[in-house]
């Protein structure tokens, strides 16, 4: 067995941790400037019916403004929620896909430790039965959403 390889497979470990913890952080980020968009629409939302009771010059004209803000709050909601979703799927699409890439560099990176100690043959035995419910996340073809 070679003495090398103890120091590659913690190297290999470390790596896809990296990896998986940048894709959370990025899956975060994504999702912060999301929020962080549909506040800025609450705010400008709520300056705009601020804005509608102090131009308001009768009681007719305050009267009729609950149905206003109610059918523009609506209009608006369906639309964060469609904006909402766009995000999750592009969000999610993104961290397999980087998910996928990462084990497959995680892989080959502890193939590459193994075969270089003479154990590859043992290591495909070892890992095999881990490895098989992962094999169809890794032929799949990258997403839209990296191109």
């Amino acid at each position: 067995m070679n003495s090398e390889l103890p120091i590659q497979l913690y190297k290999a470990n470390a790596e896809l941790q990296l990896q998986i913890t940048r894709l959370l952080q990025e899956s975060g980020h994504r999702w912060l400037e999301a929020m962080q968009l549909l506040s800025a629409g609450g705010v400008q939302e709520t300056t705009a019916r601020i804005q509608g009771l102090q131009q308001a010059a009768d009681w007719q004209a305050l009267a009729t403004l609950p149905s206003e803000v109610f059918r523009r709050l609506y209009q608006d909601r369906v639309g964060d929620a469609q904006a909402i979703a766009q995000t999750a799927t592009k969000g999610q699409a993104a961290f397999v896909d980087g998910l996928r890439q990462a084990l497959t560099t995680w892989q080959s990176s502890v193939s590459d430790a193994f075969g270089a100690s003479g154990d590859a043959a043992s290591f495909a035995q070892l890992c095999q039965p881990w490895t098989q419910p992962w094999s169809a996340l890794v032929a799949t073809p990258q997403s839209k959403a990296e191109k």
